[in-house]
């Protein structure tokens, strides 16, 4: 398995490195932090065929779709919470009689 390693892409730094989840010896994941970015993010496994080639294009497009999901508009609401709510019946004035 390859070691951590830094590179840039796009103008951003990105800083890779494989941590073991405690408890688990044989469950690494890839952490990367990027340059102006204050989280790190752990979007998969490390195996053992993992290139550092592979790595950086799985992370590259990751963190690519990451940014892309932040400009889109958020929903809020459910359609859910509208199910099986019955139709209003409408308001008829009472007739008048003169």
């Amino acid at each position: 398995m390859i070691k951590g390693f830094e590179f840039v892409d796009s103008g951003r730094s990105y800083n890779c490195t494989v941590e073991v989840r405690k408890g688990a010896e044989d469950d690494a994941w890839w952490w990367f932090a990027v340059s102006g970015d204050g989280q790190r993010y752990a979007p998969f496994r490390a195996a053992k065929d993992d290139t550092r080639g592979t790595v950086q294009d799985r992370i590259v497009q990751f963190y690519t779709n990451r940014l892309f999901q932040l400009t889109q508009p958020t929903q809020r609401g459910s359609h859910w919470g509208k199910r099986n709510v019955p139709a209003k019946a409408p308001v008829v004035a009472p007739e008048v009689q003169a």
